[in-house]
């Protein structure tokens, strides 16, 4: 006994042995060992914040510099001569480290001096790799037809490996009607209309579900489904933000995107267009439209404000924008210091600003830049002057001349005018003079201008407006007499003297009307365009083509905000923000993308269409990652990378990487980036199809279904909620496009004192389109939408937080535009069948919404439900009739009443505000 003993306590000393030297042996993993571990304990002392002591754990290079003591912090090869090490192990609270903080474990400090001999190698960032060649498990076996093995396309084989390391089982498939509704509302945002779903019912061929997909994917509504997902990371809204929040223009983005989902515009060309559609050569109206993703940042037009400051948080915006809704990455905090956690540095950031900082935007009341929209006979009468131009001038001038009419654009904006006297930014908007008065604009660029053509506003005529070269005194080399305005005419025109070279240019200004008023101002200007002359003098039709351009350009036309590029004579430089303040500017940088990614294509230009050619790189690391993950997040519920908006170091790991990366090489390479091939196979696949009914043991083991061991089970979206609601009462209007539409919404929610703006319930069946259009006004979203978790659009947004909250059963229950969805599929219901077969009716009810049978246990309850509030409301004919007067039926039928209550009971149901 005491010899088996004895062997035993051999034996297991033997076995520590062998651990202890297997522990001691095996490569640390940095990126799931190290990297956590220093960005838990040290970085914040010790990376891109910070570097106390002069070391820094950010980079590799960083950190094997000397620190300031002049001790090398770490020592590849060599732990007992790395001062962190020392410093981690030390006694002396002064000197141990973290200093004033818990010390670290036993087990954490082995883990940093196993790393330190091994080399301290600093891996890259998974999601800064490269894309890898994936293999499909059991590629040539598992889908080879006759395999038995469960699945339907390469997903399901990751998937099924995972589930086979955790010794689980897929879920059987979903019944076909929970399919049908499943994968409608994930395609269209809508639920399958009652003829889909037993057409689909009906077809039992083994394609059937897949033709299904691909009429859903041909849907108009596809479009619209999607665009509003992307709306949230264009920050979309129909108005400018910020205090005054003023009505914006911008709905023919929207459209654009539904039109870009529904055509399966490449992803790379989607990026590319909103980018700098403008930037292309002969760029369509629908290209410049696209680029309204970046204008739609917030313009402040408050007075008073400096709209430098708004123009550069504009700027800002965009870059913040871009790297969240493109690249999933935090790099917000670049701005002020280099990043916390992942290898940016802070010159890095306002080098990607450079490509952003060179738009003709300013923060103006108008918004401009302006894409005019003409219609009718301007239309004709715009394209019989380009013909004219494309005959009579030379590419440039045709390009310069059709910018000014399309944009209004390259001017020089009245609102950088300075050196004021007398004169003043009248609302802080527009210059206005008093008299005598003078003002400067800078910089003027004057070779071969020889005509001015400005945009005005006379308040008492008289006097004229003189503009001298590099002084007051200078010489005058135009003449701008103010006169009462034309009606339909304020963009007027005087030649200028020839003059070569950048000149700063003196206004200034006399009416003797004013004289003794200095209080009173005389005129204000809006723009000024230095031009060539019009191409094209000695021809016949000269001076009508010339006319015809200046009525063009008075034309009163609908407008769109988008981007324009600042002509080279307008650029400006861009600096590092000291500390992340616009007010102090550092070192100036070139346009640029940070060091630990691929470079810019060869020859891509410095400039948001070389930015764009680099995000769409096949090889760029993150931008196929991103979307094939937004995309994921969208259909299961959550991503594969829980923080879509988060790749970084400090986000989530992949639940399945190599899948995610196969994923994103199809999207790439196979796909040729087209959203709906890759939609389509994430649900075709069996782990999308699988039932979502789950067990107490799964429910333990996963309970966010990260492994996919069951179906997605997920709350509709504040949109897709109402949205359904009007479709099954029978209130939905399907029209498409168009301005935004105000549905109900109680007085007093929306309100904008300082211009008297009211919200006008749409007429007719406008107030019963889809969600999507509905306005949105950033300072006050539409109520019920943001009660279910919708995005304020004040910034970027790449995920709702889905809450529960009692709020949102009260919207459901309560809200009238609920109710009235309530009463109309009351008496859609009660039309249906004969007043004696309730059973059939709730039955049918509860069909048309879930397209399934109702169980008999709900359909008791449903039962005595309107049995209880028939007798309620046969009671209560005043309470009937207040209920129904707005229905086009029997104001006191009881019975329609109790069935109201009973179809707001089941759009109440959790499997309806639910998809399963």
């Amino acid at each position: 006994m005491r010899l088996r003993i004895i062997g035993t306590i051999a034996a297991l000393s033997a076995l520590y042995l062998v651990w202890q030297w297997w522990a001691n042996s095996a490569t640390v993993d940095y990126a799931t060992e190290v990297k956590p571990l220093l960005n838990n304990k040290c970085i914040s002392c010790h990376g891109g914040v910070k570097k106390s002591g002069g070391f820094s754990l950010l980079t590799r290079e960083e950190a094997l510099l000397p620190t300031t003591s002049g001790k090398t912090a770490i020592v590849p090869g060599n732990a007992d001569a790395s001062e962190m090490i020392r410093r981690l192990t030390c006694t002396d609270p002064d000197d141990r480290m973290p200093y004033k903080e818990e010390p670290l474990t036993e087990a954490e400090i082995q883990i940093l001096r196993r790393w330190v001999d091994q080399g301290a190698n600093w891996e890259i960032h998974w999601a800064y790799k490269p894309l890898a060649d994936v293999k499909i498990p059991g590629a040539g076996t598992l889908f080879s037809g006759n395999s038995g093995k469960w699945g339907h396309n390469p997903i399901d084989a990751f998937v099924q490996e995972r589930l086979e390391k955790e010794q689980l089982q897929p879920s059987p498939e979903a019944d076909k009607s929970t399919l049908i509704r499943r994968v409608s509302l994930d395609l269209t945002g809508l639920p399958p209309t009652e003829t889909q779903v037993q057409s689909f019912l009906a077809d039992n061929t083994p394609d059937a579900y897949e033709r299904l997909v691909d009429t859903l994917l041909a849907s108009p509504h596809f479009g619209e489904r999607w665009a509003a997902t992307w709306l949230d990371l264009a920050r979309y809204a129909d108005s400018k933000g910020y205090e005054r929040d003023a009505i914006r223009t911008a709905w023919r983005y929207r459209d654009w995107l539904i039109d870009a989902f529904n055509s399966d515009k490449p992803y790379d060309q989607f990026l590319t267009e909103q980018l700098a559609g403008d930037l292309l050569t002969n760029p369509t109206d629908a290209q410049y439209i696209a680029t309204t993703f970046h204008r739609n940042t917030p313009t402040n037009d408050e007075g008073g404000t400096d709209n430098e400051e708004f123009r550069t948080a504009a700027v800002l915006d965009r870059v913040n924008t871009t790297w969240e809704a493109v690249l999933g990455t935090s790099f917000a905090c670049v701005q002020c210091h280099s990043h916390p956690y992942d290898p940016f540095f802070q010159e890095e950031y306002y080098q990607f600003a450079a490509f952003l900082n060179n738009t003709r935007d300013y923060d103006t009341h108008p918004d401009y830049p302006l894409l005019r929209h003409y219609k009718g006979n301007d239309s004709l009468k715009m394209a019989h002057l380009d013909a004219w131009l494309a005959q009579n001038a030379n590419p440039l001038e045709r390009e310069r001349i059709k910018n000014l009419l399309k944009l209004w654009q390259p001017v020089y904006y009245s609102l950088e005018a300075d050196s004021m006297v007398n004169s003043a930014m009248l609302d802080t908007k527009y210059l206005g003079f008093s008299s005598p008065s003078s003002a400067r604009l800078k910089a003027v660029e004057l070779t071969g201008r020889t005509e001015l053509v400005y945009k005005t506003y006379t308040m008492i005529p008289g006097g004229a407006v003189l503009l001298h070269l590099d002084s007051t005194n200078g010489p005058v080399i135009a003449t701008i007499p103010v006169k009462a305005n034309v009606e339909g005419k304020n963009i007027l025109s005087v030649p200028i003297r020839p003059t070569e070279g950048t000149h700063d240019l003196y206004m200034t200004y006399t009416n003797p009307a004013l004289r003794g008023k200095p209080d009173e101002f005389g005129v204000q200007y809006d723009w000024f365009a230095f031009l060539s002359e019009f191409p094209g003098r000695g021809k016949a039709d000269w001076a009508a083509q010339k006319a015809n351009f200046m009525a063009l350009m008075n034309t009163q036309c609908e407008t769109t905000p988008v981007m324009m590029e600042n002509p080279n004579f307008m650029q400006r430089k861009t600096h590092v923000f000291e500390r992340g303040n616009w007010l102090v500017p550092g070192d100036e940088v070139q346009p640029n993308t940070p060091g630990h990614f691929p470079a810019m294509p060869e020859n891509a230009p410095k400039n948001r269409l070389g930015l764009a050619q680099w995000l769409a790189m096949k090889n760029h690391p993150l931008t196929s990652r991103v979307m094939v993950n937004r995309l994921w997040e969208q259909v299961f519920g959550i991503g594969i990378v829980e923080t879509v908006e988060d790749f970084g170091s400090q986000g989530a790991l992949p639940s399945h990487p190599e899948l995610l990366d196969w994923l994103s090489g199809q999207f790439v390479n196979d796909d040729q980036w087209s959203v709906k091939k890759m939609l389509r196979r994430m649900v075709c696949s069996a782990t999308y199809k699988q039932s979502s009914v789950t067990t107490p043991e799964l429910q333990e083991r996963d309970p966010q279904n990260r492994l996919l061991a069951r179906g997605p089970r997920i709350r509709l979206s504040a949109e897709q909620i109402r949205d359904q609601a009007l479709v099954v009462s029978g209130l939905f209007n399907p029209k498409m496009y168009g301005k935004p539409v105000m549905p109900y919404q109680p007085d007093g929610v929306w309100l904008t004192p300082w211009n008297g703006e009211q919200w006008t319930l749409s007429k007719g069946d406008e107030q019963y389109r889809r969600a999507l259009y509905t306005f949105w006004k950033r300072s006050s979203p539409y109520p019920s939408t943001m009660t279910f978790d919708g995005a304020g659009r004040q910034v970027c947004t790449s995920r709702r937080i889905r809450t529960n909250t009692p709020l949102q059963a009260l919207v459901t229950l309560n809200d009238p535009v609920f109710m009235e969805c309530a009463k109309h599929l009351a008496l859609k219901m009660a039309k249906s069948t004969q007043a004696g077969q309730l059973d059939q009716v709730i039955g049918d009810g509860y069909k048309t919404i879930t397209g399934r049978d109702i169980s008999p246990q709900k359909a008791l309850i449903l039962k005595n439900l309107f049995e209880k509030s028939l007798q309620y409301y046969t009671t209560r004919p005043q309470e009937t009739s207040d209920l129904l007067n707005d229905l086009a039926c029997d104001q006191h039928d009881a019975r329609v009443a109790a069935l109201t209550v009973v179809a707001n009971t089941l759009l109440n149901l959790d499997e309806v505000v639910v998809r399963e």
